[in-house]
């Protein structure tokens, strides 16, 4: 006689509800942090990313294959963007890089839930330096905000 089945062990976690909809996190709450402080709201932050390089070789003898390996991994510039004001942090950072004593810091791009307040997502630059930046266009017949742009390249990309 076989023996009865035994039920699954129950779970704290709710299981996914079909047709359950999920809203996305907004891209306008973000936040940066410079070593652990909140060094402001910026307005943009473009160029988040990875690549892999991928590495091409053929096997020896009659092998009409040519094999893929991971290789290299590239990480893409991140500009931010932000509105014009009396700090001049982010400007002597630049300048410190431009004497030729660059300063290394890691940086954190924070994604705040919708609602602005709690931390849902980060990712850490690791090891980050400007390697450019972008004084805010004037215009005397406009009436934007002052917007300039720093650009950084980091060592690591982490995402926690």
């Amino acid at each position: 006689m076989p023996e009865p089945a035994t039920p699954p062990p129950e779970t704290t976690e709710t299981p996914a509800q079909p047709g359950a909809y999920v809203d996305p996190f907004r891209a306008y709450n973000f936040r940066l942090e410079f070593q652990g402080e909140i060094e402001g709201y910026f307005t943009e932050c473009s160029g988040l990313g990875a690549r892999i390089e991928a590495l091409q070789f053929r096997e020896g003898g009659a092998g009409r294959h040519v094999h893929r390996l991971p290789g290299r991994v590239e990480y893409a510039d991140v500009t931010l963007r932000y509105g014009l004001t009396t700090t001049s942090r982010l400007w002597e950072w630049f300048l410190a890089v431009a004497d030729g004593r660059p300063e290394r810091k890691n940086v954190s791009i924070i994604m705040l839930d919708n609602e602005g307040r709690e931390e849902v997502m980060r990712w850490d630059l690791i090891d980050a330096f400007p390697t450019e930046w972008r004084g805010a266009p004037l215009d005397a017949l406009g009436q934007e905000v002052a917007i300039e742009s720093l650009t950084l390249v980091f060592n690591t990309l982490e995402r926690g």
